[in-house]
């Protein structure tokens, strides 16, 4: 029986048509919903340059429901939800993003770094630390010793934090020894709060040795030999100062004014002063001179002179302070309306966020940076 072959020259060809159109509605499908999730990926962007994180995350909201397999987008919508304050949204689209088993090694430890930052943001510092310790080995690892340095500062925990600032400078992150002094001399203060001035004493020695162009080290060692009643050893400290940080003379200048007097050793201190102002006029070396100059009339003359070098309303209300005019009353209101336009010029303000306060800060209150406070008065800036 021979065999009929005339149905597959008419079976192939439609077999051909038939997979020819399947194709073609497929890809048609494909690209209408490639279609529909650019759209809403980029009115997503547009609305970010306009500032409108709300409609944004709308549409990246939407862009993520047409594709739910794409990573980025959920790391931009995580990203606006930390940005707006929405920490919950944001922890759950992370942990959505560890969760799913179809991410690589480098999307993981990003999304890792993300939750940790969550956590951070939302002030969960047990989680974030948590978090953090995750990244360790991975390409964020640097990024996480910093943040863990910030948890343990906020913490005051000291001693961890001198063991990850020691961590960060071996691996070559930069230099943190002015820091590590920093944390001797905050671990000093508590020393002192709990009377074991001995305790307090060691460890500002080891900051002055690590980072002896610090001055806080200096400072804080004269004020504690001053209040042992080594009053001497004090002095001699902050002669130390000036030749290790000559940039903090302003802020030892009254010091040295009170401890010369103490050990009779006001020509010494006069000298020093005289020599440092030659340099550049400062308010606080003016003052101290002013409190070495034994009358009234010597003193206004030591605000005149500053006054000749540089204006300054600081100084020319505090010479003003000696005038006597003919109308006392008037007088009395003219010199506290000056005192009261002087007081904000008198201030000291952070250079790293702007913050101001009345003393000088080894710490900024506002944006936690360390050493950022200038020597001297915002007048002076």
């Amino acid at each position: 029986m021979e065999l009929d072959l005339t149905w597959l020259l008419w079976g192939l060809p439609l077999a051909f048509a038939l997979g020819w159109l399947a194709s073609r509605l497929d890809l048609r499908q494909w690209r209408m919903e490639s279609r529909q999730t650019p759209k809403a990926y980029f009115r997503g962007l547009n609305h970010l340059l306009n500032e409108q994180q709300d409609q944004a995350i709308d549409a990246f909201i939407e862009a993520v429901q047409g594709d739910p397999d794409t990573a980025e987008l959920h790391f931009a919508l995580g990203n606006l939800f930390r940005r707006r304050g929405d920490y919950d949204r944001a922890v759950r689209v992370h942990e959505h993003l560890l969760a799913r088993a179809d991410i690589g090694r480098k999307d993981r430890d990003r999304a890792q770094h993300a939750l940790a930052l969550d956590f951070l943001k939302a002030g969960l510092l047990d989680r974030a630390e948590s978090a953090l310790h995750k990244l360790e080995g991975s390409a964020y690892e640097g990024e996480a010793l910093m943040a863990l340095l910030s948890i343990a500062e906020r913490s005051r925990d000291w001693p961890q934090a001198q063991i990850l600032a020691q961590r960060l400078e071996d691996t070559h992150q930069g230099s943190f020894t002015p820091r590590l002094a920093h944390y001797l001399c905050e671990e000093a203060e508590l020393a002192m709060s709990q009377g074991d001035a001995a305790e307090a004493q060691r460890l500002l020695n080891k900051a002055v040795e690590r980072a002896p162009q610090m001055v806080r080290g200096w400072m804080a060692l004269s004020a504690l030999k001053a209040q042992q009643g080594d009053t001497k050893g004090a002095f001699d400290t902050l002669l130390q100062l000036v030749r290790h940080a000559p940039q903090g003379f302003p802020l030892a200048a009254r010091p040295i004014a009170d401890l010369s007097i103490a050990t009779g050793r006001q020509q010494e201190a006069i000298a020093l002063l005289n020599e440092a102002q030659a340099h550049g006029p400062s308010l606080d070396i003016t003052e101290a001179l002013a409190t070495l100059s034994g009358s009234a009339t010597a003193a206004r003359r030591h605000y005149l002179s500053h006054l000749e070098r540089e204006p300054s309303l600081v100084a020319a209300t505090q010479w003003l302070a000696g005038e006597t005019l003919s109308d006392p009353a008037a007088q009395k209101r003219v010199q506290a309306a000056l005192e009261h336009a002087a007081a904000p010029l008198k201030r000291y303000r952070c250079a790293a966020c702007g913050f101001e306060a009345r003393q000088h800060f080894w710490h900024c209150p506002g944006c936690q940076s360390w050493d950022s406070y200038p020597a001297r008065r915002v007048e002076e800036l």
